[in-house]
């Protein structure tokens, strides 16, 4: 088994040395068509939220009844199935397997893989990816459909133009130019959680603000204060009520009485390079310290994904390489596998993972191809829920029980 990969994180750094960029050029960029025949170009500022490449549009997608299968029978006992055409021609065990039909799953992916989006409904979109693959996705965020709160384009002719869903026609993404953005400079840094881990990126606060000219609300006792999060050096997590922020000044005060500052806080959310991004509760949140923002990648550095391979080993020894269906659901590296760890929420691009191993019927074991591993649970992608790790190693499908699965090794 391969233990040797390169990583995109690394294939990330060596474009970024190879070709210095600015800040601005991983920020979203592109042209919007409208249903009034107009045309936007500049940067973009999508849902408030996303504004980078690296950011991750979420939504739903619908799966094929005819292939997408999960396991009815809680006690059904391990052993290998061989299927053909959707079929199984043989099983280790000879159980019978009904299936429960499940219509939709999570999905999500980051934006500098989609050349195009064009909405097809009040809540669907169709993207196309730079690979050519064609994705249909749904709600299940304001990311996509009439729950979108804002689309905001730095037009080069008009400066800063405000659209909503209904507005869009097409978007066609691309790679920025040299300039700065009217947004500024996204938020960038690395947050530590009460239990010490720690992560650096772009930063989302509150799912909300995203760039150093955005507002951080609070009462400091009598008086309502507004600040920019550019003059901002860090802020701590002081009690479920309040929190502690230094200014770059070196200036400290005590804020309260706003969901920026306190437990109504909807999540911090990193943006990792080389992950995919967390969201972490105020719960688990100590502290992010804020740092300038480097060169971040640019559109080009995204390939649109390719198709997952591995080689899967099960309980009882046995292995299969091929191409891998992970979940009965995710295919290609830029997709999705979620997980939590206690207050943190984990969406990590497959493209960056190197080995999932499971620990129990709950857990699994995430390990990064930076080296850095979790233990992650609270997601069908990494418990006994499951549908099946499918292996295509020619011109048969293997299909491994979550039951039999011990470990996925994936190559590049």
């Amino acid at each position: 088994m391969k233990t040797i990969i390169f990583t995109l994180g690394v294939l990330f750094t060596i474009a970024l040395l190879g070709t210095p960029s600015s800040a601005e050029e991983g920020q979203l960029y592109g042209k919007i068509y409208t249903v009034d025949d107009e045309e936007f170009e500049g940067f973009i500022r999508w849902d408030k939220n996303e504004a980078s490449w690296v950011d991750i549009l979420n939504g739903t997608k619908e799966l094929d009844r005819k292939r997408h299968k999960r396991y009815r029978d809680s006690d059904r006992r391990r052993g290998k199935r061989v299927t053909l055409f959707g079929l199984t021609i043989y099983s280790e065990s000879g159980d019978y397997y009904g299936w429960d039909w499940v219509n939709e799953a999570q999905s999500g992916l980051r934006m500098g893989h989609i050349r195009s989006l064009v909405p097809i409904g009040d809540n669907e979109v169709l993207l196309e990816l730079k690979s050519g693959e064609e994705v249909e996705l749904s709600g299940g965020s304001g990311d996509i459909g009439d729950d979108n709160r804002e689309i905001l384009v730095d037009d080069n002719r008009e400066g800063v133009i405000e659209l909503y869903w209904d507005e869009i026609d097409r978007v066609d993404f691309g790679p920025a130019p040299v300039g700065e953005s009217a947004f500024g400079k996204r938020l960038y840094g690395t947050l530590t959680t009460r239990r010490g881990h720690e992560f650096t990126g772009f930063v989302c606060w509150d799912m909300d603000e995203v760039f150093e000219d955005d507002i951080l609300d609070g009462r400091e006792g009598r008086r309502n204060r507004k600040i920019k999060f550019g003059n901002i050096a860090s802020i701590e997590r002081r009690s479920s009520s309040a929190a502690t922020v230094t200014m770059k000044n070196g200036k400290k005060m005590k804020l309260d009485d706003t969901n920026d500052v306190n437990s109504g806080n909807r999540g911090i959310v990193i943006a990792d390079i080389n992950l995919g991004s967390v969201e972490v509760g105020w719960d688990e949140f100590d502290i992010l310290e804020f740092r300038e923002p480097p060169a971040s990648p640019g559109y080009d550095d995204f390939d649109g994904g390719r198709r997952l391979k591995g080689t899967v080993l099960t309980e009882d020894g046995e292995e299969f390489t091929g191409e891998i269906k992970w979940d009965d659901d995710e295919e290609s590296t830029w997709e999705i596998l979620d997980g939590d760890l206690r207050d943190i929420n984990f969406d990590i691009e497959f493209g960056m993972v190197k080995s999932i191993e499971k620990l129990s019927s709950r857990s699994s074991l995430v390990t990064l191809k930076d080296g850095r591993s979790f233990k992650l649970k609270g997601s069908n992608d990494i418990d006994s829920e499951n549908k099946g790790i499918f292996v295509y190693t020619g011109d048969d499908e293997i299909v491994v029980d979550w039951e039999d699965f011990e470990m996925i090794e994936f190559s590049e």
